[in-house]
């Protein structure tokens, strides 16, 4: 394809990581050294994670893990400890700010940061217009003198202070070894991208030895010495006014050119990044994956997406195009994904994943070891459940997991980890009635179980039953051991990891949590146990626990539920589908003027999101205040900041009203656009074009027309054809593909050698060890793969090239999308 026809390049930034841990915080200085603590993480200045507050603990554990889409481009990521504050605002501890050019260094391990003081001077955030000029000037007594002509233009991204749009104010100074002129703009009320457009002027001393001329360039000396300063302040009013950020501009970015604009990042003052000698503030441990994916059209990923949807059909399974990245990828779990998520799209994951387990079951020698193993087929069973299973575990567990966790009993049955005062007859019967109800929502869930993990259930019963004929149990152990043990324990064992619950759990509910998940592991492995079941159990206070449980019983009913999800049957249905809570949290929401003589001013929502409506509360689990069908929703679209002089705000076009929302950062605000897009992207009636702004006084303030009714001024955004529980975007999956090959090319090399080498030789060589971990089952089908796979990725990385070459000449440096980072005069 042309790249004229489609020139759309698509940079899309993610971030997945963990807050594992703070060692040694700096204590309290008074008698009470212990205190609060929880840790945030920023874009900049701009908070879109916080953990829960652990309490009264100086080396407090989280285990919180964070993931999600950035919308922006940012300077940044930091990670603040704080300290909760009671009746003041909560305080600082320390910071960890990795710039975002140095990302990849810790990305994918874990790390021990040490805590850095966390400086106003230092906390800036966004961009600033500046232009400059150069005017000759004949003065009332006819000498000539040089004019500096400095306009601020405009900033965009300034942080919010105390969670509202600042009043920025901009500060203009000519800075010279023996002069300091300074000059300030108006206050912008509650903006973060003001608009200033003020000029100011400033007399350019010439030197003594100056001869007039008509044309005259700055002399060297004056250029060398003089820099323009912009700082930009939040007005305080009452109090102290904040610094947000300066940019400095040497006059000699004039010395070819008689005007210089540009954008300007603004950075920390001078000593800023200075840190002066400090007490040790603590550490924090943090694992993080920061990805930045160049997806270009989707014509270009036609030849790659075809080779690996080629896979399923392939023979051998292991010569696949599939098969190979997953092989030489073998170390790296996060392979897998973008290929069960493409396979997936497309319908093609039941039958890859059936012959590939069919691979590893031909090596499997005792059926009790079946799919036990870190295998490609259980690493492909994995992620295919938690991306198809994860509305089954909402319905099966949350509501269980969710009373487990509010009532949080005391469970320990362990006689070494007994409390002073705890009742360990109490504690079993507290675990048993816990175990039982988490045990029965999961055996009587066989109706929500959905189709496609029936399939897959279905495929590796039969070919379990057809490698074990003589085996009766081993079309149980086969689902038993993904179903329980990689599923249902892995999802009890941390809810949070599987949005089951919003934080980490603390160390009793993370105690009772593994004991009823390791519970759940082995009454689920009952039904394809022989015999024996209590012996295998190392721990005395186990084996007497479980004789609580009614073997019999709980053994037919893992087989009933066994039997059905392995089925693939037609299931009854109710015919009434369960409203499951897709996205909630704390919005500020415009009034919507429904009582005539009502204000029209932002208040503090509960806004919640259901695959049947959009409602908002005054509160989690108080009455809606007001419910919109999803079936009636219009359009969801951004709105624009000066509409009401807040940022991250969206709008809900509905049949009755406009529902106008702020939410809390620029990742939720994309968050709920996106959902709220997909699951209304089918409704009837959409609309085609909306308005960026708001109507107010009488007109629509983005496109001036008058009537309210007025159509809108610019198309609304189109939605990716994705489905709610699947949302996969396939050309991003192909592009993550595309840089696992390259990056793995040596690998890539390493295999098509081994391949030419059993091919000629008729078996494996010297250097056997290079290629001993490769799956070889036929040389010239996978050395043809790889030769394609080669092929495929070349061109690609010619089109890439050619697209960032494109990119580059086409984005100038100091352009809005590019903006200059320090002095203008280290670059040009």
């Amino acid at each position: 394809m042309a790249e004229e026809d489609d020139p759309a390049l698509r940079t899309l930034q993610s971030l997945r990581g963990k807050i594992c841990e703070a060692k040694n915080l700096l204590p309290y200085p008074g008698p009470n050294k212990m205190r609060g603590c929880f840790c945030t993480v920023s874009l900049d200045q701009e908070e879109v994670f916080r953990t829960k507050v652990f309490e009264k603990s100086l080396s407090p554990f989280y285990g919180e893990d964070f993931y999600f889409e950035i919308p922006r481009t940012f300077q940044y990521l930091s990670f603040y400890v704080y300290a909760k504050g009671f009746m003041q605002r909560d305080l600082p501890i320390g910071k960890v700010a990795i710039r975002k050019e140095d990302l990849s260094k810790y990305s994918g391990k874990e790390h021990w940061f040490s805590l850095q003081s966390v400086d106003p001077n230092s906390e800036v955030q966004g961009k600033v217009h500046i232009e400059m000029k150069l005017n000759e000037l004949i003065t009332d007594n006819g000498s000539v003198c040089q004019q500096l002509v400095v306009r601020i233009i405009e900033c965009q991204g300034l942080p919010l202070i105390n969670g509202q749009s600042c009043d920025p104010y901009a500060t203009v100074s000519l800075v010279g070894p023996s002069r300091s002129d300074q000059k300030k703009t108006k206050v912008k009320k509650k903006t973060s991208s003001p608009q200033f457009d003020e000029t100011f002027y400033f007399e350019v001393t010439r030197s003594s030895s100056y001869t007039k001329k008509s044309q005259f360039q700055v002399e060297e000396e004056d250029i060398e010495k003089l820099e323009i300063k912009v700082d930009l302040w939040n007005n305080g009013n009452l109090a102290q006014d904040v610094f947000l950020g300066e940019t400095k501009v040497s006059v000699k970015v004039l010395r070819n050119d008689s005007s210089h604009q540009a954008w300007y990042l603004l950075q920390p003052k001078d000593n800023g990044n200075k840190t002066s000698k400090t007490d040790d503030l603590g550490s924090l441990r943090v694992n993080l994956t920061y990805t930045e994916d160049h997806v270009l059209p989707s014509n270009y990923y036609i030849s790659l997406r075809d080779l690996l949807l080629k896979s399923p059909d392939f023979k051998p399974i292991s010569a696949s195009a599939a098969h190979v990245l997953c092989d030489i990828c073998r170390e790296r779990y996060e392979a897998v994904l973008p290929v069960v998520r493409l396979l997936l799209h497309y319908s093609k994951l039941v039958p890859f994943v059936t012959a590939v387990a069919e691979l590893e079951l031909e090596q499997t020698q005792e059926a009790n070891t079946i799919f036990r193993g870190n295998s490609l087929a259980t690493r492909c069973l994995d992620d295919m459940m938690k991306i198809v299973g994860k509305r089954y575990l909402t319905v099966t567990l949350k509501p269980v997991l969710d009373e487990i966790c509010e009532s949080n009993k005391p469970c320990e049955i362990d006689p070494i980890k007994l409390k002073e005062g705890d009742n360990v007859e109490v504690n079993k019967e507290n675990l048993h009635q816990y175990v039982q109800k988490v045990f029965n929502s999961i055996v009587h869930s066989s109706m929500s179980c959905p189709t496609l993990m029936c399939d897959v259930f279905n495929a590796l019963r039969q070919m379990a039953t057809k490698r074990f004929p003589d085996d009766p149990h081993v079309k149980y152990s086969a689902v038993s051991s993904f179903v329980f043990l990689r599923f249902y324990a892995v999802a009890v064992l941390s809810p949070h990891s599987f949005h089951l619950r919003s934080h980490h759990p603390d160390a009793q509910m993370s105690r009772t949590l593994t004991l009823i998940s390791k519970t759940i592991q082995t009454l689920g492995s009952w039904g394809s146990l022989s015999k024996n079941k209590l012996s295998s159990f190392k721990e005395t206070y186990m084996y007497d626990f479980f004789k609580s449980f009614q073997e019999e019983k709980c053994i037919e009913e893992v087989k009933r539920f066994l039997d059905e999800i392995s089925s693939t049957g037609s299931k009854e249905s109710s015919g009434v589908e369960e409203s499951l809570i897709l996205k909630e949290g704390d919005v500020h929401k415009r009034a919507q003027g429904r009582k005539r003589l009502g204000k029209k001013n932002f208040k503090k929502r509960w806004l919640r999101l259901t695959t049947r409506e959009l409602s908002y509360h005054k509160q989690p689990g108080k009455e809606a205040l007001c419910t919109i069908p999803i079936k009636n929703i219009l359009a969801v679209e951004k709105l624009d900041e000066t509409a009401f002089n807040r940022k991250n705000m969206f709008q809900v076009i509905y049949t009755e009203k406009l529902l106008y929302v702020q939410a809390n950062n620029c990742v939720e605000a994309s968050e709920w656009v996106e959902i709220l897009s997909r699951v209304s992207r089918c409704n009837q009636d959409r609309l085609s074009s909306y308005h960026t702004s708001a109507y107010l006084c009488g007109n629509w303030l983005c496109c001036k027309a008058t009537s309210e009714t007025h159509a809108g001024c610019k198309p609304c955004t189109a939605t990716m054809p994705a489905n709610i529980q699947l949302d996969i975007d396939c050309d991003r999956e192909t592009e993550r593909i595309y840089s696992l090959f390259t990056s793995n090319s040596l690998k890539l090399q390493k295999l098509e050698e081994a391949c030419a080498s059993i091919a000629v030789y008729q078996g494996p060589q010297k250097e056997q060890d290079d290629y001993s971990h490769f799956t070889i089952e036929d040389s010239r089908e996978t050395f043809n793969t790889v030769k394609h796979i080669r092929e495929v990725t070349e061109k690609l990385l010619e089109h890439h090239e050619t697209f960032q070459k494109k990119r580059s000449t086409s984005t100038k440096y100091g352009s809005e999308d590019n903006p200059i980072v320090g002095k203008a005069s280290q670059h040009q």
